[in-house]
């Protein structure tokens, strides 16, 4: 177990779920929220992705943990860090906005779905950047854009959110909000995992 990984991942999706709370409460700000979510994203690849990967993201930590790249004990622990990055982020941002913008948060099996497609995109780049199929100096641009992908296929039918621990701290987490993203990202992990580890060319 590495403290230093863990504390990484807390501050990540610290960031991120900040980041998308300050965006949604300023919806005159002249970047919109799934732009800067992936922008936010694409700058902790960098920081903190030779520390811990930078999942921020208890779904790609399990996709990551199914392709056999992390134990489940570290797994454990990255989740619990997320999720308490996220609370943090909603904390802070209840002080910052009192009267925080709402969410309609939808318990469809089509958000879900939406999710998970969303998510599979998401999860595809990031499995290519652990399979090292895209080179490092790439990689943050790759995710964040696969993030910024990802949204833009789920934002039909969802909040496009693709994290259960960024949509627990913005307000927008119900069921599909979380086996849509974990589902998508055990599919997209996989899938890449087959097509694109060079070691099985």
């Amino acid at each position: 177990m590495k403290p230093r990984a863990i504390l990484s991942e807390l501050l990540g999706t610290f960031a991120l779920t900040l980041a998308v709370v300050i965006s949604l409460n300023n919806p005159g700000f002249s970047v919109s929220t799934p732009v800067l979510a992936a922008l936010t994203l694409g700058l902790f690849v960098y920081l903190i992705g030779p520390i811990s990967g930078c999942h921020i993201n208890p779904a790609i930590t399990i996709g990551v943990f199914a392709i056999g790249r992390i134990s489940a004990q570290e797994s454990a622990a990255y989740i619990v860090a997320q999720f308490a990055g996220a609370g943090l982020a909603m904390a802070i941002g209840g002080v910052f906005f009192p009267i925080g913008a709402e969410l309609e948060v939808s318990r469809t099996a089509m958000t879900g779905f939406a999710e998970l497609f969303g998510t599979a995109l998401l999860a595809i780049a990031v499995a290519s950047v652990v399979v090292k199929r895209v080179p490092g100096n790439l990689s943050g641009i790759v995710i964040g854009l696969g993030l910024l992908v990802g949204i833009a296929f789920a934002a039909h039918a969802s909040n496009g959110v693709l994290n259960p621990a960024v949509a627990l701290g913005i307000g927008s987490f119900s069921h599909p909000y979380v086996w849509g993203p974990v589902g998508g990202a055990l599919v997209g992990a996989l899938v890449s995992n087959y097509l694109l580890d060079p070691e099985l060319a």
